[in-house]
């Protein structure tokens, strides 16, 4: 199995939108792409395409908790 490898920053902005599964994740941070700017929309943009590339289990086993839990 082949781990997709995530930046500090990819790590950090799914902090920002992780409120439980994956398909939640991906869908807040969707919502968020129109109220980011440039710079930020490109991050989420390539983290959506490695979380959306992992399996549920897979996103399951990542360490990524939502910002006011770390």
């Amino acid at each position: 199995m082949s781990m997709v490898q995530f930046t500090v920053e990819e790590t950090n902005l799914m902090s920002i939108y992780h409120e439980g599964g994956k398909a939640q994740l991906m869908e807040n941070m969707t919502a968020a792409l129109p109220d980011m700017d440039a710079d930020m929309r490109e991050l989420a943009k390539r983290t959506l395409s490695k979380v959306d590339a992992l399996t549920d289990e897979e996103y399951a086993g990542l360490a990524v908790y939502a910002a006011d839990e770390a």
